[in-house]
């Protein structure tokens, strides 16, 4: 491929609900023209991205043919299933549709690990803990959708992600309250993994569970409600949903930091914790974090950080591309 024709580079970061896309104009350059559209808007990928790209209005001047999308779900091979959303894709199939020469797809959560030396300061708040230790692995996971998870692991002067599906993991109870709802969520869903509690869908199976338990009437309420009249205290059932929540967040995320030895720092990305505000760094989170008994110690050091960039997995999939 001629050296001009690799940039720009398209970048796209696809979850459950939001395609996000961007721009790279040159080597190491900071993205550009991001934008979010609805996944449901559109039959597939290939019409997102026409869509992305006929808004620019010929705003990046000549039009890419290489990109890197993460997308969120298991990438195993050509044909790509999302795990949360309807689309289905092949990805050979979708660089032909659009005329690219190199079309990159992986797992989203292993693009938003990719970005995780990129952070800057201003791009993360600190939640408990005290200095990260230089050249240990790093965890991130995340709360949106659905729950993503992933890691970096160091090694020979670089990082190497994780594309795994931690999300999936079943889900622990630390006393007999959370065993209740997690014997609730198991009558409606089967296995309950960590996600059926820490994802959009997940906060309404925890309300749900908490009502039932209460032997009150859940109302249909959506999880931005939820969370909503929980932050306002106005509803009795929705405090406690969420203060489960983040309580079953703390307890996953030190699982993943202990099972990776990521004393390099614990990562909080996805669409709910970053909008708990000052909520968050109060809950039972940081507690339950480092609530291990004889590891507890070890823990109390690992940083945890709320990821507040705007776009990271974009940033990642660019890492993606460059190999």
């Amino acid at each position: 491929m001629k050296a001009e024709l690799t940039f720009p580079r398209l970048l796209g970061d696809i979850g459950g609900t939001n395609a996000r896309f961007a721009l790279q104009m040159h080597p190491g350059g900071d993205i550009c023209h991001a934008r979010s559209l609805s996944c449901a808007a559109f039959a597939g990928p290939a019409d997102a991205i026409r869509q992305y790209l006929s808004d620019l209005d010929g705003a990046a001047g000549q039009r890419p043919v290489i990109g890197a999308l993460g997308v969120a779900t298991p990438v195993l091979g050509d044909e790509v299933s999302m795990t949360n959303h309807p689309w289905r894709f092949s990805i050979s199939a979708l660089r032909q549709n659009l005329g690219f020469e190199r079309l990159q797809v992986i797992n989203d959560f292993t693009a938003l690990a990719l970005a995780l030396p990129d952070l800057k300061e201003s791009e993360r708040t600190q939640v408990g803990g005290t200095h990260p230790v230089e050249g240990s692995p790093l965890a991130v996971l995340g709360p949106g959708t659905g729950l993503g998870v992933s890691g970096l692991i160091p090694g020979s002067g670089r990082w190497t992600p994780i594309a795994g599906e931690g999300g999936h993991v079943t889900l622990p109870a630390s006393n007999e309250r959370e065993a209740a709802l997690i014997a609730h969520i198991r009558r409606k869903t089967g296995h309950v993994s960590a996600e059926r509690a820490l994802s959009g869908q997940g906060l309404r199976n925890l309300y749900d569970a908490v009502c039932a338990l209460n032997q009150r009437q859940a109302l249909d309420l959506s999880p931005a409600e939820i969370s909503s009249r929980a932050l306002r205290r106005e509803c009795a059932d929705c405090i406690e949903a969420l203060a489960h929540f983040c309580a079953f967040l703390g307890t996953v995320a030190s699982n993943l930091a202990l099972t990776l030895g990521a004393r390099g720092g614990v990562y909080l990305g996805g669409g709910i914790v970053p909008g708990l505000g000052d909520y968050f760094p109060g809950s039972s989170f940081r507690e339950r974090f480092v609530d291990k008994g004889r590891y507890r110690a070890w823990l109390e050091s690992v940083p945890v950080y709320v990821i507040t960039a705007p776009w990271p997995g974009l940033t990642g999939a660019a890492r993606a591309l460059d190999g």
